[in-house]
């Protein structure tokens, strides 16, 4: 690494980034550090994956690391951890519902970036007027085609951003035979199980954990909502071959049974007030004497289980 930049690969746990390393890795090319951004919302899917190419890369002299944002300042809020527990603290829905993109940047780009910036290789090419080279997984799709358009033309003085997967003209077909082909389970999409992009065959896999977050949060910001229904936004009609669905990811897991309509309308009814008293309640303490979100959560889903069991008994 003496004589050349470091290279540190941007690993989202998908199928593109994945394959990326895993080609790089066969042709013997130089990866100092592997990093993925934890937003604390994967799916399950992903969180079991992450283990297991970690190990890969691991027995390949590969290092990698995870990084995740940290709030620090939460003004009268309980601390509060990761994209799912902001939203819920906020009564609000991702950036990306409203048509921007500032969860990646937030939650994805800038821990990668903060730790970076105290990564001493990093250090001492930016010290020596150099830029570290920061492998990208976009393929040759045409979706990832725009996301590298609007990407290729962003100059920064810390960075050369390099795509190999566009270099090698891989689309993801591709991507998951060099997986497969090296042995290992081929990931799920990497998303949050809270984004708006999320697919309704997705929401179908979701834990009832998760389901109840999803209820929460999209009952929790609806009285701030006037242009979006919910985590869909708007309805697909179905039409051109779209999969038919509500704007609100609620009204799928009622339309689907995902969990029982009691169990909906509960969280609905009663849920938002709960949490909007816990917050004042926590308001009132000093900052280092308040209760996490999470552990308001813990305490919500244990009693939602408690009341499945009971309906299930009686």
């Amino acid at each position: 690494m003496a004589d050349r930049p470091p290279v540190i690969a941007a690993w989202g746990a998908g199928v593109d980034s994945t394959a990326m390393i895993v080609e790089l890795a066969e042709r013997g090319e130089p990866v100092d550090m592997v990093l993925f951004a934890d937003p604390g919302a994967e799916k399950s899917a992903t969180y079991a994956f992450i283990p297991v190419f970690r190990a890969w890369m691991s027995e390949r002299g590969i290092p990698s690391e995870i990084v995740r944002y940290q709030p620090r300042n939460f003004k009268h809020w309980p601390p509060y951890a990761g994209i799912a527990e902001n939203m819920l603290t906020n009564a609000t829905l991702p950036s990306v519902v409203f048509g921007g993109g500032s969860c990646t940047q937030k939650w994805k780009a800038a821990p990668q970036d903060a730790w970076t910036a105290q990564w001493e290789p990093a250090r001492r090419c930016w010290d020596a007027g150099g830029r570290v080279v920061k492998l990208i997984g976009y393929d040759a799709s045409g979706r990832d085609t725009q996301r590298y358009h609007h990407a290729v033309g962003c100059e920064d003085p810390r960075y050369a951003y390099r795509y190999p997967l566009r270099e090698w003209e891989w689309v993801r077909a591709d991507c998951e035979a060099r997986i497969a082909r090296a042995g290992l389970p081929v990931p799920t999409k990497s998303s949050c199980y809270i984004c708006g992009s999320i697919k309704p065959d997705e929401v179908l896999e979701l834990s009832s954990e998760v389901l109840r977050i999803i209820v929460l949060m999209e009952a929790r910001a609806k009285p701030r909502l006037r242009n979006v229904e919910g985590l869909w936004r708007k309805p697909v009609l179905g039409r051109r071959g779209a999969t038919p669905r509500p704007g609100s990811i609620t009204e799928f897991i009622r339309e689907r049974g995902l969990l029982s309509p009691a169990e909906v309308d509960r969280i609905i009814e009663t849920a938002p007030l709960a949490l909007l008293d816990f917050q004042a309640a926590q308001a009132a303490l000093l900052p280092e004497q308040r209760t996490p979100m999470g552990r308001w959560l813990d305490d919500f889903h244990r009693a939602s289980d408690a009341l499945a069991a009971d309906r299930h008994h009686a």
